[in-house]
């Protein structure tokens, strides 16, 4: 019963996939038609064929009749011409529709995946990302579109074909259907047997994926560090996980043709037999029974071939599953009903009593609170791992906070709209993503409307200009995938430059000169200084020399605020400020 129950869930989830399926064929729906209406003829032919055998035989090869003997050629080379020419039209009217149904549901998945939460990118490889968002559209898609030209030429042509059956014997005919739906049978137990199979199918041909990823993008760590052995060792572990995977899916599955070959050879063995009897009792002639067998044998022959195509219509129908399932999340970080605008920060931003944890149960900041007045500098230092980016990472709402409120101008971030919330920030990190493209592009970030005069400015103000002019290409240079041509230092000004080109009223600098040598670090500290005037600017700084001169510095250890106060305030304190500084700048003796 349960298995039962289980079939009609599969079929009303088939169902459903396939309804919703549609918004993305209507627009195309006349194409689509059309290349169902053009497998009619391709399905119908064979039955054509099957059908005309019985007066081919009863006439020339019984009567003898000479003027019939061209008939049946001539009728199979017309009806092959006109199955060919359906066939190339339904091909390419599939194929069209179906490249035009991908490209909009792989628009919906990349938007989908553009709104994603930080969070979601810590915990997802770039194999899954891949996986979900690109191969397993095209293979629903495409399989889609195969199991549809399939399902109406196999219609059309079993109707056509069950009705020659009926029309030269219905005795033969109900002997031969009875073994169809009997092979029939078989696929109905596979199904659940393979499914959980599929999930790991996908999953290893998700991480044999990120490995390609990984090679590419740590080529250099692979090579300084001789891990070619190791990266081939884990690569082969996957490969061969993929190889037991698919030893299986045979296991389960690889019985499945052949049985259904064996059951179809009974049927045929039947109809032969019976067939015999009814000839010899003259019940049917020569003609009923060669057309019969015809007719028989064109209905069987993709039956017996199912097996093996089986596995694939599934993993389509898998594929969908996976596509709508991920269309259908909903991002944690998202905006609320009716979210308040803002264009700009005008008094205050204040971390009231604020919680917060990446995995349950581990708290990451500890009720931290902090008042942030607009048009000064605020510095945050304290021990690796204590909190310091997690508590500027939670402003522009990267990641929701689990307890407390954070409040800009007297309104919770939650309630803001999250563009005019992130367009009143700009970020620079310490390793700063670039596009690949020119360095023109990676500072005015989409921007179409901007004016040459403060792009020339940005690009002035974050010390640019010399490195430019030694560019035979200036702006227009192409920078590579990741910015790979730059160095550190010309990375970071370049990022500077489009902080520059989005005049945000808030910076926030996340260690932007720590992995800099000194000559790099001052001429990006001289880009941060011409950045930092008229703003907000929350610093998080490794060297403490950068920040003596902010309004407030914050020490944040262990999740915690455990000082606060001015440069000198804090190294008055003696405490873990002063530690810090004294650590860094002591001198020897």
């Amino acid at each position: 019963m349960f298995q039962k129950i289980g079939a009609k869930l599969n079929n009303v989830q088939m169902i459903h996939n396939y309804k919703r399926m549609f918004p993305y064929v209507k627009p195309y729906l006349v194409r689509a038609v059309l290349a169902v209406l053009v497998t009619i003829p391709i399905g119908s032919f064979d039955a054509l064929t099957a059908w005309i055998l019985k007066p081919y035989m009863d006439v020339v090869l019984v009567e003898k009749q000479v003027h019939a003997v061209s008939l049946m050629p001539l009728v199979i080379v017309l009806g092959s011409a006109l199955q060919s020419f359906c066939n190339y039209a339904a091909t390419y009217l599939n194929t069209w529709v179906g490249a035009k149904i991908t490209m909009a549901l792989k628009l919906d998945l990349y938007k989908k995946l553009l709104y994603k939460d930080a969070a979601y990118f810590d915990h997802t490889s770039s194999g899954d990302i891949i996986m979900k968002y690109s191969t397993c559209a095209e293979s629903a898609c495409s399989g889609l579109l195969a199991n549809v030209k399939l399902f109406t030429t196999r219609i059309f042509s079993s109707i056509s074909l069950i009705a020659v059956l009926f029309w030269n014997s219905w005795q033969l005919s109900i002997v031969a259907l009875i073994f169809m739906f009997g092979a029939l049978l078989p696929l109905t137990t596979v199904k659940k047997k393979i499914k959980k199979l599929m999930g790991r199918q996908i999953g290893g041909l998700a991480a044999i994926t990120t490995h390609y990823n990984e090679t590419f993008s740590g080529n250099r760590i692979i090579a300084s560090y001789n891990l070619h052995d190791r990266e081939k060792q884990r690569f082969q572990k996957d490969l061969n996980d993929m190889f037991h995977v698919q030893v299986k899916m045979v296991q389960k599955t690889g019985l499945l043709s052949p049985m259904i070959h064996f059951i179809v050879s009974l049927g045929i063995a039947g109809a032969i037999w019976l067939g015999s009897y009814l000839i010899v009792t003259h019940q049917i002639s020569s003609g009923n029974f060669v057309s019969f067998i015809a007719a028989l044998l064109m209905l069987y022959t993709p039956i017996k071939g199912i097996g093996n195509s089986f596995t694939a219509v599934q993993m389509s129908f898998m594929m969908m599953d996976q596509v709508f399932s991920t269309l259908d999340s909903i991002p944690a970080v998202r905006n609320v009903e009716n979210p308040v605008h803002i264009d700009r920060v005008r008094r205050n931003i204040k971390y009231n009593h604020v919680n917060f944890e990446y995995v349950r149960g581990k708290p990451v900041l500890k009720d931290v609170s902090a008042d942030i007045e607009i048009g000064k500098m605020y510095a945050f230092v304290g021990n690796s791992g204590g909190g310091k980016t997690t508590f500027v990472n939670l402003l522009p709402r990267f990641y929701d906070i689990t307890g407390g409120d954070l409040l800009i101008d007297g309104v919770s971030v939650k309630n803001i709209d999250l563009h005019d919330l992130r367009e009143n920030i700009a970020m620079v990190f310490q390793d700063n993503f670039l596009f690949n493209g020119t360095i023109r592009d990676n500072i005015v970030l989409g921007q179409t409307d901007y004016s040459e005069d403060a792009l020339k400015q940005a690009v002035k103000d974050a010390c640019l200009e010399e490195f430019l002019n030694s560019l035979p290409k200036g702006l227009d240079t192409e920078i590579g995938e990741r910015g790979v041509l730059l160095s550190g230092g010309q990375k970071q000004r370049v990022a500077i430059a489009r902080a520059f080109m989005k005049n945000a009223p808030i910076v926030i600098l996340d260690e932007a000169t720590s992995a800099l040598d000194n000559k790099s670090e001052a001429i990006v500290q001289q880009a941060i200084d011409n950045l930092m005037k008229d703003r907000t600017v929350l610093v998080i700084a490794h060297r403490l020399s950068t920040v003596k001169n902010a309004d407030k510095i914050f020490v944040i250890n262990n999740g915690e605020i455990v000082e606060q106060g001015s440069h000198d305030e804090l190294l008055a304190l003696n405490g873990e400020y002063a530690a810090l500084y004294n650590m860094q700048f002591k001198t020897k003796k």
